[in-house]
């Protein structure tokens, strides 16, 4: 099955990787997260498990498009009084959902800003 891994963190500091990029971080600690994430990103390799992943540029020069009684909005980013934004992704083929969780918690961006694991729904699941 397929899973999203979905990577946020605060914009005002909008670098990739973002795990880097909260707070101060010695210098061991910034090795220490980088290979953490390296050996992630090698044994999803490996494994055959990772199918797409994609670092997204700052919100701030993004743009919401919503149609509201059939007049379509279009409004600069950021959007939300939110302190996170979606960072980037990461999409998964695992076994099982014990599988994905263990590696969603691996993601060193958990620990800085935050990481959702959600499903991807299968194109015959959806009512159309």
């Amino acid at each position: 099955m397929k899973y999203v891994v979905l990577i946020y963190n605060n914009p005002t500091a909008w670098q990739h990787p973002m795990f880097l990029q909260s707070g101060p971080l010695s210098e061991q600690e910034r090795a220490e997260r980088t290979s953490e994430f390296q050996t992630l990103l090698k044994e999803l390799t490996e494994t055959g498990e990772l199918v797409d992943s994609a670092a997204l540029g700052d919100p701030a020069h993004s743009i919401a498009l919503r149609m509201r009684e059939g007049v379509l909005a279009a409004t600069d980013g950021p959007f939300a009084d939110v302190k996170e934004h979606l960072a980037g992704y990461f999409v998964l083929d695992c076994a099982t959902p014990e599988r994905a969780l263990e590696l969603a918690r691996r993601f060193p961006d958990v620990r800085a800003g935050g990481v959702e694991l959600r499903p991807v729904l299968d194109p015959s699941e959806l009512r159309m």
